[in-house]
């Protein structure tokens, strides 16, 4: 998951529910430095939130951008059912199709982070005229890494066995042997982010682990998609094979960008060269003709 380093809101931000067809979401509305060139919808990862952005919100604004980060449904501040049904990706997908309708800007940038990604591809298959373009931030096609398996089985068995609060403690042991910066020494963190653990629902991240284990690869339905993908990752990616993200931009046409030094969370350990390189992309997928090729 990813950790933010701090929860202090940017500069023109609110959070606030966002009212759409298919129900309410917490989400975190950042409006534009000056000219509006553009609105982004960003769905957070396994386990995460919108704060998961908080980082890129600021930059983002900066930059011309609104930002708009999202809790999916059951995750941390949003409401969700218990069902199982109401988590498959299909579901989870028409949720950011309506998101994106409730922001009343017209089609919008489409970013999905890590497990984001898996219903970001989906609803720009279900809905491409809500989206203007589809990024995958450090996110497949293709399956994760096999220590990740192993780690999303351990967390649903655990789930299916022992009560939240001993699972949490397990995933704070794992989490302290991956990759992400540790922040359980800053303590409104970690207060943080085990309050976004308890309140998220334990279908919600029953279902999500069960689609981060799916073998289906998605790389021809990225391919035949007709908008504008990009595929960006860290150099230190790992989460997702770094090969398979490279082959996958080759076979797609995407464009491919690779942040130097940057882990599974570019969004959180490198915000500011994330955003140069998410709003490169965005303006050549406004630009008249458009374009899908690798630079």
């Amino acid at each position: 998951m990813s950790k933010p380093r701090s929860l202090l809101l940017p500069p023109r931000t609110r959070a606030r529910a966002l009212e759409t067809a298919r129900g309410d979401f917490a989400v975190l509305d950042t409006e534009p430095l000056g000219r509006r060139r553009g609105t982004v919808l960003l769905l957070p990862g396994y386990t995460g939130s919108k704060e998961d952005f908080l980082a890129l919100l600021g930059p983002l604004s900066e930059a011309g951008y609104r930002a708009v980060a999202v809790d999916g449904r059951g995750q941390y501040e949003s409401r969700g059912p218990r069902g199982r049904a109401a988590y498959r990706r299909r579901a989870l997908a028409l949720d950011a199709v309506a998101q994106a309708a409730a922001l009343g800007d017209g089609p919008v940038q489409l970013l999905g982070h890590s497990f984001g990604g898996l219903v970001a591809r989906e609803a720009a298959t279900i809905a491409p005229a809500a989206f203007r373009s589809l990024t995958l931030l450090s996110s497949g096609p293709g399956r994760v890494t096999r220590p990740q398996r192993i780690r999303i089985r351990v967390l649903r068995v655990g789930l299916a066995l022992l009560t939240k609060e001993r699972v949490w403690q397990l995933m704070c042991w794992l989490d302290s042997r991956g990759e992400e910066p540790d922040t359980t020494d800053v303590p409104e963190l970690a207060v943080f982010l085990r309050r976004r653990w308890m309140r998220t629902r334990i279908a919600q991240l029953a279902g999500a682990g069960r689609l981060l284990l799916c073998r289906q690869d998605g790389t021809e339905e990225l391919a035949a998609l007709r908008m504008p993908l990009h595929i960006v990752y860290g150099t230190d990616e790992m989460v997702w094979p770094v090969a398979d993200l490279a082959a996958a931009a080759a076979r797609t046409g995407a464009h491919h960008t690779v942040v130097k030094g940057a882990g599974h969370s570019p969004n959180v350990s490198h915000p500011r060269e994330l955003t140069d390189l998410l709003t490169g992309f965005w303006e050549g997928a406004d630009a008249p003709a458009g374009f899908r090729t690798v630079p």
